[in-house]
């Protein structure tokens, strides 16, 4: 019987582990390596851990991506800074008594199933304290929530001629703030979320390298409201579903296009925008028509002061080489046996669960505490048993590795939530509560859906449902402002809105000829 659960690392996902893990009478216990929670999202200039860069902002926003239980603060921004996420950790920690559970500046160096594991599904697991003192523990389960942002890819040695370059060439893993680059000229590998937020904050004499280029999408939707909370809908997934697929592509390029022509600035992809995925970034077109960055084909080689591109072009006098170029996932503490020795799939034993892996066009951590609420079933046996592997393979996919961590959103949280019996039954809320029901299907498909019923059902979330919007508009409310006088053209403006929608329409219509 499960009951004393390892948790690895004090991060997001593994704060939210903990307290799933209170929420089943279960006892965690969490190691972290550092002196604090916060993971990834605790900025530190000089340490040599994983932290993110001191500008960095969420590119989703706070209704979207916050615990389901527990709703961000109401005048928080909506996309928020480093600073403020790591504070809501802290007080979704304190709010719900986590810290006791955590033993900090401790690491695990080892888990393996025990010898007896076909029968007891335990663990041995080996920790290393700052003194250097080993110790060894006896675990049920085991949730790994260190991340996977540990060991820096820096492709460097596949480029000729990098021996002979004078210039500086560093992973984004080490990049803290633009200070360094100021009045240098810098190139960019990779336009990720991290190449695209690093070119435009350092960018004065900057260059993008790109081998596949990206669809470039603002924070920002119709309205000034929250993409996400536009995108991410049960509606917009069911069109998304009933629509052809040369449609929404179609579409979706169209609108982008029309904001800024994404070949005219060298952005183009070589995917379509439902096969590739889109970069969030707010600033990185603004950039490039100020001439501060430029957008350069794939990276070829170097010379002794300089870089030579794809298309023939050498860019000289080049200062430093930023290779935003990913990360790959390792877990030193775990045995090789549990990958399949090709790094696309790993299987996991039924008391074993790796948080977070997967990727998706939509916030993680919703993902991750749902993931740990399947988990902790599986490990106590109340749903599947066995050994448990997930695969998919989407055919536009030619890395076979980013393939297998892909996944659809809204139907992957909606498989684990039907699964342990927390997914919202539209029909039922339409018939019952159909205000609600209109929320959860019209709008976005915040996390508090999944606490209106069944296990863990919190007596919160229908008013959190019904008042997410509320806490999207108070951040803005810092300036009163009336309303404009009434006129009497009423008539004459109702008259030229009329003739001006027909004009659209006439212009739209003639373009598609």
């Amino acid at each position: 019987m499960v009951r004393r659960v390892l948790v690895i690392g004090a991060g997001a996902s593994g704060l939210v582990c903990i307290k799933t893990c209170l929420d089943e009478g279960l006892e965690p216990v969490c190691f972290e390596s550092s002196d604090d929670i916060g993971g990834l999202w605790r900025f530190e200039s000089e340490s040599e851990r994983t932290s993110i860069y001191r500008s960095l902002v969420t590119n989703t926003s706070k209704e979207m991506m916050c615990f389901s239980d527990f709703p961000m603060p109401a005048d928080y921004p909506n996309y928020l800074h480093n600073a403020q996420l790591l504070q809501y950790y802290r007080l979704y920690a304190d709010h719900f008594g986590l810290r006791r559970h955590i033993r900090f500046q401790i690491k695990v160096t080892h888990a393996r199933p025990r010898p007896d594991f076909s029968q007891s599904g335990q663990w041995d697991v080996i920790t290393v304290d700052r003194e250097g003192l080993e110790e060894k523990h006896i675990f049920d389960g085991v949730l790994v929530c260190s991340g996977h942002y540990t060991q820096p890819i820096c492709p460097l040695g596949e480029f000729p001629g990098h021996e002979q370059f004078t210039g500086r060439c560093l992973h984004s893993w080490e990049y803290k703030d633009a200070d360094d680059f100021r009045g240098k000229r810098v190139v960019v590998v990779g336009i990720g979320s991290s190449g695209g937020d690093l070119a435009a904050e350092i960018s004065r004499s900057t260059f993008l390298s790109t081998r596949k280029g990206a669809w470039v999408v603002g924070r920002m939707s119709s309205g000034g409201l929250p993409l996400d909370m536009i995108a991410i809908s049960r509606f917009t997934n069911t069109l998304k579903n009933l629509l052809p697929k040369r449609l929404i592509n179609w579409a979706s390029e169209r609108v982008l296009n029309q904001k800024y022509d994404h070949r005219l600035y060298g952005l183009m992809p070589r995917k379509r925008i439902l096969d590739g995925g889109v970069l969030i970034n707010d600033d990185l077109p603004g950039r490039i028509l100020q001439g501060g960055l430029v957008m350069k084909t794939n990276l070829c080689g170097f010379t002794a002061s300089g870089l030579v591109f794809e298309d023939g072009t050498v860019e000289e006098d080049i200062d430093a080489v930023v290779f935003c170029t990913g990360y790959r996932a390792v877990f030193p503490f775990l045995p090789l046996s549990l990958s399949d020795g090709t790094g696309v799939g790993i299987t996991f034993p039924p008391t074993l669960a790796i948080m977070g892996l997967f990727r998706t066009k939509g916030p993680i951590m919703p993902i991750v505490e749902m993931q740990v609420r399947w988990a902790l079933k599986v490990f106590t046996s109340k749903y599947q048993t066995g050994n448990t592997q997930f695969r998919t393979y989407p055919s536009h996919h030619s890395n076979p590795q980013d393939a297998a961590l892909q996944v659809e959103y809204i139907p992957y949280l909606d498989s684990m939530a039907q699964e342990i019996g927390v997914r919202p039954n539209i029909l039922c809320l339409f018939l019952t509560d159909p205000k609600l029901g209109l929320k959860v299907f019209l709008g976005p498909c915040t996390p508090y859906q999944y606490r209106l019923t069944g296990p863990g059902r919190w007596n919160g979330a229908r008013q959190a449902v019904l008042t997410q919007w509320d806490r999207v508009e108070q951040p803005f409310r810092t300036r009163a402002v009336q309303e404009p006088e009434s006129s009497n053209c009423g008539a004459l403006s109702l008259w030229l809105l009329s003739g001006a929608a027909m004009l659209i329409c006439g212009v739209s219509w003639w373009s598609l000829e």
